[in-house]
């Protein structure tokens, strides 16, 4: 697989207080990667980097080899770097078809000529569309308001992706969703997402979930990488239990596998 995003010795310092010190991270096209840590732990810091939120002290960010550390956010947007937040960026006195038709008007602008309409029928079918690949186009005439949380993150991370980006970040995607939703809500997130063999960078602090939708795994402690390998080898490493995970996870964990193994048995 090709590398769209490396960073080389990235660092952020605000006055004495180093949020991140030499951060180098490869991320390889089609890869979907979870994002580990405590509060603090320098991920947020991160995305903010690359995403143009905040500027490097110091290092390199290349994607697709072009440095863009500290390049404007919409520039690099343009370039195929989105984002979604943990609070979804919606406008609440619209329906779910209304949003993602503002999105889309504005990630196709300078495409269509001044004398088209700015939504026509081909927009709207785009539309819904795209809102029928993350199963959320029953949703569409209704107002934002009215969604339950975990409908409302879909439509914001669908709407993040209008742009058709290369690299996604998703910022704690399954906050505010119910535990009882959690596993459905992502089959259909990574499903979607894997459709356009976008790349997807996602910060999580259920260890279930790291588990099941991340092949790979790059654990942050105290602006450093504690851990960047697969999942299995990342939940095991002595550190990362130590410092991030804690021994509680893996003690439910075992006590999975023993039932299972008994009732194998």
């Amino acid at each position: 697989m090709s590398v769209i995003l490396e960073t080389v010795g990235l660092e952020k310092s605000f006055d004495a207080v180093v949020a991140a010190h030499n951060i180098n991270i490869r991320i390889h096209a089609g890869e979907v990667v979870g994002v580990i840590g405590s509060n603090g732990a320098g991920k947020t810091t991160f995305v903010n980097m690359v995403t143009g939120y905040l500027t490097p002290t110091a290092g390199q960010i290349l994607f697709h080899r072009e440095d863009i550390a500290g390049m404007p956010t919409r520039e690099i947007t343009k370039m195929g770097i989105c984002r979604s937040f943990q609070i979804p960026q919606l406008f609440p006195e619209l329906t779910v078809l209304d949003n993602v038709l503002i999105a889309l008007t504005i990630a196709r602008r300078g495409k269509r000529g001044w004398l088209r309409p700015a939504i026509d029928a081909g927009l709207t079918q785009d539309a819904m569309d795209l809102l029928a690949r993350f199963h959320i186009e029953e949703h569409a005439h209704k107002l934002t308001t009215t969604l339950a949380q975990g409908v409302r993150k879909l439509v914001d991370i669908a709407m993040a992706t209008v742009a058709q980006p290369r690299l996604l970040f998703l910022d704690e995607p399954t906050s505010g969703v119910s535990a009882e939703e959690k596993m459905s809500f992502m089959a259909t997130l990574i499903d979607a997402l894997k459709a356009t063999d976008t790349s997807v960078l996602f910060i999580e602090h259920d260890m279930e979930l790291i588990e099941a939708f991340a092949p790979r795994c790059i654990a942050f402690y105290e602006g450093t990488i504690l851990a960047d390998a697969p999942t299995s080898q990342v939940l095991e490493n002595d550190k990362v239990r130590e410092f991030v995970i804690g021994a509680e996870f893996h003690r439910s964990a075992d006590d999975d596998a023993q039932n299972d193994m008994q009732k194998g048995a």
